[in-house]
């Protein structure tokens, strides 16, 4: 990340003032929607529905704002992985999710709405048992550990205020746990749509001060490396195809489901994930842009920190502040979401019986996902694109062709066979990556393994069901 030194250089008080200005906004648009919740009767105050998923009122605004403030939270990461490999980051980052978007809007949304569950472990756990919710709710878990983000509030905290990186992360962490404490899914929120305005404005202007100032994006093509519009990016089929997977994890995300079952309609859901598709595509139009031209303003920086350094130099004062409070919403806006719902796999799904269930277990293991969330972050070393790869190929290979077919054709697969399935391709994946790791076996990534070992036992179950 950029040094606190190199980045205070470039910030005015006025640029101070903007930056406190949106966060104190944030803080108001939670202050809102709890001024909203006091008005509904007291029973449904302290539901698990309401504490959940906002007593299933969100509407077509709410909802996209929501959804696409969640889901895009590793500017640091795409950035960088633009500035490194070029346009290879728009089909690994964008294309294949835009697919996988459509795809849930299309096939899946009616399903999931039919069910009352409140979780996908839930959901899971109607269409297979009891032990199928215990073990999808694991790999929720796994998959919604906010390490990238946390990483990603720590650089950009260290970067604005000085410090350890560790002291930043923990700060910033704290401060986001204490508004989803106090007021669950409502001020996540509540707090996205604050968040949704800031993010995008942020990477718009960064993209048209550069245009302004360096010249139209064709001009690109002469100031950078001619493999920054190879759409392969230099690497093998095989590695490429494997982000493709990876982006059908959304078919199984539980950020996805949980709005998709808080949407006040079915249609609100379809078509909030089209128009946030249009968006996100618009979104990510303006983070390629905006890294390609910091590589050629900047080729010998640092790809980390590249994306913010370039936005600092090319904007004037008071600008400064909307762009570092836009890339804050986007890491803060996600952060949230992906520590409540880590929450949720605990207090929800793994250890509460539902009809018992507790506000003040969510609580614990929020305070919980954020302390381990911290530390294990730190491990990274602020690669979040690692962190993306090895924690999404856990539910991406070993949960989304048992899930699929399970909504498509509900009986096929029972708990126990659910179960053995989805261990055996943990196993699989865990156990590949080591042994190539030691002994270098081949060249092939640990996803299809485990892709491979999940689908494979359910086969004489999906042949028997035909007979």
């Amino acid at each position: 990340m950029v040094s606190h030194s190199d980045l205070l250089q470039f910030i005015t008080p006025v640029d101070w003032i903007v930056f406190f200005a949106v966060l104190a906004a944030t803080l108001a648009s939670v202050l809102y929607g709890q001024s909203l919740k006091a008005k509904l009767p007291e029973k449904d105050q302290h539901s698990p529905l309401e504490l959940l998923l906002m007593g299933r009122r969100l509407t077509l605004p709410v909802f996209v704002a929501t959804l696409v403030a969640t889901w895009y939270g590793g500017i640091f990461g795409v950035t960088a992985l633009t500035f490194e490999k070029g346009i290879y980051n728009f089909l690994t980052q964008g294309v294949f999710w835009y697919i996988s978007y459509l795809i849930f809007a299309v096939f899946l949304v009616k399903k999931i709405r039919q069910s009352s569950a409140m979780t996908i472990a839930g959901l899971a756990g109607q269409l297979f048992g009891p032990q199928a919710e215990k073990i999808t709710a694991g790999l929720n878990f796994l998959n919604l550990l906010p390490l990238a983000y946390t990483i990603s509030l720590g650089l950009f905290s260290q970067a604005l205020f000085g410090g350890s990186l560790f002291l930043n992360t923990a700060i910033g962490v704290a401060l986001v746990t204490v508004w989803s404490l106090w007021g669950g899914f409502r001020a996540v929120v509540f707090s996205d749509l604050v968040q949704f305005v800031f993010m995008i404005l942020g990477v718009v202007l960064v993209v048209i001060f550069a245009w302004a100032k360096m010249g139209n994006p064709t001009i690109l093509l002469d100031k950078l490396p001619a493999s920054h519009f190879d759409w392969s990016g230099g690497e093998s089929l095989s590695a490429i195809l494997v982000w493709g997977f990876i982006a059908l994890s959304t078919l199984v995300d539980p950020n996805f489901y949980q709005r998709c079952l808080a949407a006040e309609s079915e249609k609100v859901a379809k078509r909030g994930i089209i128009i946030s598709t249009v968006i996100w595509f618009l979104f990510d139009c303006c983070t390629t842009l905006g890294a390609l031209y910091a590589r050629a303003a900047l080729p010998d920086a640092n790809p980390q920190h590249a994306y913010l350094q370039f936005s600092m130099q090319i904007v004037p004062s008071g600008v400064r502040g909307l762009i570092l409070s836009g890339i804050l919403a986007t890491i803060l806006s996600t952060l949230d979401s992906y520590l409540f719902n880590a929450a949720t796999c605990i207090s929800y799904d793994l250890i509460s019986v539902k009809e018992k269930f507790k506000l003040w277990q969510h609580h614990a293991a929020l305070i919980f996902v954020a302390i381990i969330s911290i530390f294990l972050g730190l491990h990274f070393d602020g690669n979040v694109v690692e962190v993306w790869k090895t924690l999404g190929s856990f539910s991406a290979a070993c949960l989304l062709f048992p899930l699929l077919i399970a909504q498509w054709r509900p009986g096929t697969i029972n708990d126990r066979e659910f179960c053995w399935a989805v261990s055996i391709g943990c196993f699989s994946i865990v156990s590949w990556r080591i042994l190539n790791q030691l002994y270098s076996i081949a060249p092939i990534d640990e996803f299809y393994i485990g892709l491979l070992m999940t689908t494979l036992p359910l086969f004489p179950s999906l042949l028997r069901k035909k007979a």
